[in-house]
């Protein structure tokens, strides 16, 4: 009875201190006669270790503190960044001549780059609206990229003044930026984290001190997952599909390579080697991302499509040889009211 009881005590208020910490992981004190060990388990799939067991506090910390380190890209002038090409092609000035030489080659190929760019801000914009028109008060956006207007708090705010933030991304510099321009109040943060490791992002108490994990929320993978492979994506997807409330929206846009020229996705693959790797999906394996979800109209379209009339919109080119597809989509729960 006596090694039951120490197994379930709470321990001292290091113990206490080891469990803030490192909110993803069940971390207890077991006492076999004059033993003493400490345990950590991992609470969410992909986050690690897996278990650690150790006879001493501040081993188990050390052994645990890289689940709560980013795997951030290091700031480099000299190579191209995702962030900083996509800050050019919106017409910003964060960026540097390997970035403005990478988005040079693509716009090359590829003219309408830059409107695909400005259309799919204003997908983003409009779908923060309507998540904020459910009822939607926080909002998780990953890989946010460096700052643009309007912001997803700007957006969020103009129909929900109290809304709160966290911004997502791998990238020193957008961290940075972020930090000086988004963080506004206490109601916003700025996250260090790689999306492809949910379980370490769900786990961090930056994420779980400002989102409350039992009520809606809007999770955002606006222009971010066609830089992943394809079984790197769909986890990602599943796992943020999964985690979300009831009644929380999920927004993603992504190149497809369905009526895409493949011309334009070899010059993209071209202009993004050494950075990132680029993914054209097909539009069943994006809309398949949705699935469990119910999507709010018009559906899966192109970005340029989705409630154009409701804000004002950047001109459509009057061709193109690559689409862009956007979708908004709600979990199901019948208590609150969605307006697809």
């Amino acid at each position: 009875m006596d090694n039951l009881e120490a197994a379930n005590d709470d321990g001292p208020g290091e113990l206490a201190g080891l469990r803030e910490e490192f909110r993803g992981f069940r971390i207890w004190r077991e006492i076999t006669g004059d033993r003493v060990r400490y345990v950590a388990r991992s609470q969410f799939p992909g986050l690690n270790p897996h278990t650690v067991v150790t006879a001493d506090a501040a081993e188990l910390r050390a052994a645990l503190e890289p689940a709560r380190e980013a795997a951030l890209v290091p700031f480099s002038t000299t190579t191209a960044s995702i962030a900083r090409i996509y800050d050019y092609l919106l017409g910003g000035k964060d960026n540097y001549a390997a970035d403005r030489a990478a988005a040079g080659r693509i716009l090359e190929t590829f003219p309408e780059a830059g409107q695909i760019a400005h259309a799919n801000r204003a997908f983003q914009a409009q779908a923060i609206r309507h998540a904020a028109r459910q009822g939607i008060g926080q909002f998780l956006d990953l890989g946010a990229g460096l700052p643009a207007s309007p912001s997803t708090h700007e957006a969020a705010r103009r129909l929900c003044p109290a809304a709160r933030v966290v911004y997502v991304d791998c990238d020193e510099l957008v961290l940075a930026h972020g930090r000086a321009l988004l963080a506004v109040d206490e109601q916003i943060a700025v996250v260090g984290g790689d999306i492809r490791d949910p379980g370490g992002l769900l786990a961090d108490p930056a994420l779980t001190g400002l989102i409350d994990l039992a009520e809606p929320v809007c999770v955002l993978l606006v222009s971010v997952l066609h830089f992943m492979s394809a079984d790197e994506a769909d986890a990602v997807v599943a796992a943020f599909r999964d985690w979300m409330a009831p009644g929380s929206c999920l927004v993603i846009s992504a190149g497809t390579s369905t009526g895409t020229d493949p011309q334009v996705i070899t010059a993209l693959q071209e202009a993004y080697r050494g950075t990132a790797l680029v993914t054209g999906r097909s539009e069943a394996a994006i809309a398949a991302w949705f699935g469990g979800l119910i999507l709010a109209r018009p559906g899966l379209v192109d970005v340029w499509a989705w409630r154009p009339d409701s804000l004002p919109r950047p001109a459509r080119p009057p061709s193109t040889r690559a689409r862009f597809l956007g979708g908004v989509a709600h979990k199901p729960m019948r208590s609150v009211p969605w307006q697809p």
